[in-house]
């Protein structure tokens, strides 16, 4: 049990830091401060989401749905607050921060259908 989480957790980390510099860059930004911001505000999230998710999900068996939707609408609201507060190039940082979840959140599920 413990393994597959952690393995989770590793993979999904990797992925969104992966995906979302990915989506700063395709939209422009280059200040290097911001690229650290994205990065960093996603160490902070990410592993929190993740782990919420697998527990409430995966061990307990709630809906899917019910646990994603406030987990994601959590992680939006969090990292456009870092990018307003701390960001240099985020003139829309809770857009930017909604646009990003979904390019990762969609490109990852697209990625688990394909495997």
């Amino acid at each position: 049990m413990i393994p597959a989480l952690l393995a989770s957790l590793a993979i999904s980390l990797v992925l969104t830091i992966a995906l979302e510099t990915g989506f700063f860059l395709i939209t422009g930004k280059r200040d290097k401060k911001d690229l650290m911001l994205v990065v960093m505000v996603n160490i902070l999230t990410n592993p929190a989401v993740v782990l919420i998710y697998w527990l409430m999900v995966l061990r307990a068996g709630w809906n899917s749905i019910l646990v994603l939707v406030p987990l994601e609408i959590f992680a939006v609201l969090a990292e456009g607050y870092y990018y307003k507060k701390y960001g240099n190039s985020f003139k829309r940082p809770y857009l930017f921060s909604l646009a990003a979840n979904i390019f990762s959140y969609g490109t990852g599920a697209l990625i688990q259908m394909l495997i």
